[in-house]
C-alpha cells in the first residue's frame, strides 16, 4: 500500500510531469509564468483544486451515475475553483489581480478533469491524494522553472529581485508569447533528452 501511495506521488514529479509529459494545461502555463511568483502561485492553487477534487470524487465515486460523471466532476471542480478565488482575494489580493481571469479558467484546465476520470474515479482516497499532490507539484515546478527563465531573461530579475547589474539589457521578447513557447519548447526538448539517456 506505501509503495503504490510512494509511486502514485511519485509519477507527477518526472514521468508524467503535466505541461512536459502530458502536455496539458499549456494556456496556463504560457500565460501566467512572466514572473515566478505568478508561476508560485498559479501552481499552488491548482495543487489546491487538484488535491481537494480528487479526494472528493474518489469519496463519491460509487454514488455517481456515469451517464453524468463529467459534469458531476466539473462541478467539484469549480466548487473547489470558486474556494481558491474567494481565498485568494481574502489573503492575496495583488497576486489574485495579476493572475486575472486565469484562476476561474482552472475550471477547463485539462490536468483536472484528466486525473479525475483517469484516476480519482477509479481509485481510493489514499492514492487519489496521492495522485493530485504529486501531480501538483510537479505542475507548480514547471510552471516555476519556466516562470524563472522567462524572468530572469526578460526583466533581469528572480522574484522581484534584480539578478544582474544595471547595465544588463533584458530579453523583452521573454517576457511576452514568443519567449513563452521558445522557453517551453526549449524546456520540452531538454526533458526529451534527458529522458533518453
Amino acid at each position: 500500500m506505501a509503495k503504490s501511495v510512494v509511486q502514485e506521488f511519485t509519477k507527477g514529479l518526472w514521468n508524467e510531469i503535466p505541461p512536459f509529459r502530458l502536455v496539458l494545461g499549456l494556456c496556463p502555463s504560457l500565460a501566467v509564468t512572466k514572473t515566478v511568483e505568478n508561476g508560485i502561485g498559479m501552481g499552488v492553487a491548482v495543487t489546491f483544486v487538484l488535491v481537494c477534487s480528487n479526494m472528493l470524487i474518489s469519496l463519491l465515486r460509487s454514488i455517481i451515475p456515469k451517464q453524468v460523471r463529467i459534469a458531476c466532476f466539473i462541478v467539484v471542480i469549480a466548487t473547489f475553483v470558486t474556494v481558491v478565488e474567494l481565498l485568494m482575494q481574502a489573503f492575496t489580493y495583488p497576486l489574485f489581480l495579476q493572475l486575472g481571469i486565469f484562476i476561474p479558467l482552472i475550471v477547463v484546465n485539462c490536468i483536472l478533469l484528466g486525473r479525475a476520470e483517469a484516476f480519482a474515479a477509479k481509485n481510493g482516497i489514499i492514492p487519489s491524494f496521492a495522485d493530485g499532490l504529486g501531480m501538483g507539484i510537479g505542475y507548480t515546478l514547471s510552471l516555476t522553472a519556466l516562470a524563472a527563465i522567462r524572468e530572469i531573461l526578460g526583466s533581469g530579475t528572480f522574484y522581484n529581485i534584480p539578478v544582474f547589474g544595471p547595465s544588463f539589457k533584458p530579453f523583452a521578447f521573454m517576457v511576452q508569447a514568443p519567449g513563452a513557447f521558445i522557453c517551453l519548447g526549449l524546456m520540452l526538448c531538454i526533458m526529451n533528452m534527458l529522458s533518453r539517456k
